[in-house]
């Protein structure tokens, strides 16, 4: 059967087991809907089970190896650094401006789409940035950078003294006066020529008789009230980066408290739809669209505070807040695109699931590590109640189906505890494989970005958040391991890191190696790291490994609040699969989405795409 219409919504990260509880408690009437109509399933994710990853297979109906995204981050092997893997920025010319470029490669179903004269809209797919052009709609998700091009750096600032700096955010002190008036600046894009960074000046005063503060500036609005304990509206700003260019920008503050010291945070600064630094959507005025008729909303692919919370800077209740104002926006896009859409294809992604599942997971693990003695309880069933409100958004949709559309509700991967973190780094050094300069020992002093390593003794080194690259003769800058010998290596790390006990728990973090021909096919199979670790329920590795660096102990506690993951092994964290129609539900695959939905519409799936259409 041809349908009119397909509707896709995604749900990042919904957990299976989780699902099919609340599915037997009768608490998700509208998945359970869409169940009865057609079926549901698990599906299995990709290899990592990262969002990124596994979305752009949805998307291209390939493995990663033909689309070429295998992890947030990858390496450079000529200048030896990690770097984002998603998107980046070139300047080919001094005399041209910046371009952005999208990292993933291989032909998403919605330019399929396209060259068959169908519309799509696709409202926030990760690696969609810079956006496709094609006959519909884009908004680009997961990969578009806050103002300073990472995937979102906040501001932290304090009049305490000597408050450390923690992962990915920028410390600022302010010095108060005896009136209470300080001034500071918010940090814009750096300077590509010097590397300066460009500055806005703040003005900051704290009103003591309506216990706000009043921040002065040259944004819009030029006066701007922070009550305690509240997000506040955005702040529209410019940086000057020349005499003739500006870069523009939003961002929003939440005032922690006025005393005993003054905390104030400020998230990363996004794009501004209406006049975004470089395109995020397609048509390039699509996005200044939907903020002129629905109201400003968050640009960056990782919209989430997460890091506010994970470093201690805003609290619970501070982050669910802005996730649900984040969901609302995300709604709002829904509706109103739905509202216009008499046939094609249609997708949108709510990321919130998966963010809120990496900070409250430790909540239904009293003995998590990062719970540290905390009460648990008050926020023991947060994920429960937001699969609740994802299922009021899945019945939304549900509004705009008639007998010719095709609806799917599905998750990119599962979740699971991370309690213990992995170092491999660490390991590969304890083990023979990863020498460090000048006498050094892991811990604080290597620092991260592969700089403390000695490549001239270093035969293998990790990057990214689970693979293992060789130091290759020939591949890499400093490469000592010829190609002759470089498969024992690879199996003699592969079969010792399979044995690594965590001595303090008694049990094996690591499920199994694979090798990158165990797992990948295509063209651009040969980017991926050399060996991939799948690890198991409740480890993973560290985030410090995934920059590159070599930190004190191989197996350590996880205390962040970033206590769940996915991480791990691939099939201990299947997505879930809703459909409205009867489809095939034996071993369902990312990979297998793009031609359901093409086949949906009548299209054909051409060559490249290894998937099955799965609706019977």
């Amino acid at each position: 059967m041809t349908f009119r219409k397909v509707i896709v919504i995604g749900l990042d990260g919904l957990e299976p087991k989780i699902v099919r509880q609340l599915l037997e408690a009768r608490e998700l009437p509208h998945l359970a809907s869409l169940a009865s109509q057609g079926g549901f399933s698990r599906i299995s994710t990709t290899h990592p089970a990262q969002t990124p990853v596994a979305w752009s297979s949805f998307a291209t109906g390939t493995n990663p190896g033909g689309h070429g995204v295998f992890d947030f981050i990858r390496r450079d092997p000529e200048l030896l650094l990690p770097e984002i893997a998603l998107s980046r920025h070139v300047q080919r010319s001094p005399f041209l401006p910046p371009k952005a470029e999208n990292l993933r490669r291989g032909i998403p179903l919605w330019q399929l789409l396209s060259n068959s004269g169908i519309t799509s809209t696709v409202i926030r797919c990760p690696c969609t940035y810079p956006p496709d052009q094609v006959k519909g709609r884009v908004l680009a998700g997961l990969g578009v950078p806050d103002v300073r091009g990472g995937f979102g750096t906040p501001t932290f600032y304090t009049s305490a003294n000597s408050v450390e700096q923690h992962e990915s955010e920028t410390v600022v002190q302010v010095e108060l006066d005896v009136s209470g008036t300080a001034s500071t600046v918010l940090f814009g894009p750096r300077n590509t020529k010097d590397g300066s960074d460009s500055r806005l000046s703040l003005q900051l005063e704290i009103n003591r008789a309506s216990r706000s503060l009043i921040l002065r500036s040259d944004g819009k609005p030029n006066v701007l009230e922070l009550k305690q304990a509240s997000w506040s509206d955005w702040l529209r700003v410019k940086f000057k980066m020349g005499r003739l260019q500006s870069v523009a920008g939003m961002v929003r503050f939440f005032l922690v408290r006025l005393e005993p010291d003054l905390e104030l945070y400020a998230s990363p600064v996004n794009f501004d739809p209406k006049t975004p630094m470089f395109p995020i959507s397609s048509p390039w005025d699509y996005a200044g669209e939907l903020s002129r008729a629905l109201g400003t909303f968050y640009t960056t692919g990782m919209v989430e505070d997460h890091t506010g919370l994970n470093n201690g800077r805003i609290d619970e209740a501070a982050f669910l807040d802005q996730c649900d104002q984040v969901l609302v926006e995300r709604e709002r896009m829904m509706a109103y695109e739905l509202d216009r859409m008499k046939e094609g294809f249609f997708f949108c992604l709510f990321d919130t699931p998966d963010r809120v599942q990496h900070m409250f997971w430790r909540f239904r693990e009293p003995h998590h590590p990062a719970n540290r003695g905390a009460p648990v309880a008050e926020w023991r069933y947060v994920i429960e109640d937001h699969y609740r409100r994802c299922d009021m958004i899945v019945g939304r949709a549900l509004e705009y189906a008639d007998d010719r559309t095709l609806v799917i509700a599905m998750s990119d991967h599962g979740f699971a505890s991370f309690q213990r973190a992995v170092n491999l780094n660490t390991w590969l050094h304890d083990n023979g494989f990863l020498a460090l300069r000048d006498g050094l020992a892991p811990g604080v002093e290597v620092g991260d970005l592969l700089q403390g390593v000695d490549w001239d003794r270093t035969r293998a080194y990790a990057v990214g958040f689970g693979g293992i690259y060789l130091n290759l003769t020939g591949r890499e800058r400093h490469g000592i391991v010829p190609d002759t010998v470089a498969a024992d290596v690879a199996a003699e790390i592969a079969d010792r890191l399979s044995d690594l006990r965590d001595t303090d728990r008694g049990e094996m973090p690591i499920r199994s190696v694979l090798r990158r021909e165990d797992v990948y096919a295509g063209a651009f199979a040969e980017e991926s790291p050399d060996l991939l670790i799948n690890f198991a329920d409740g480890y993973r590795v560290s985030s410090q490994t995934a920059l590159g660096a070599a930190p004190a102990g191989v197996v350590v506690d996880n205390k962040h609040r970033w206590s769940g993951d996915h991480a791990v092994d691939p099939t201990l964290v299947p997505g879930v699969l809703f459909m409205n129609r009867p489809f095939k539900n034996d071993n369902v695959r990312m990979v297998d989405m793009a031609p359901t939905i093409l086949n949906a519409l009548g299209v054909d799936k051409g060559s490249a795409m290894e998937g099955r259409s799965v609706v019977r």
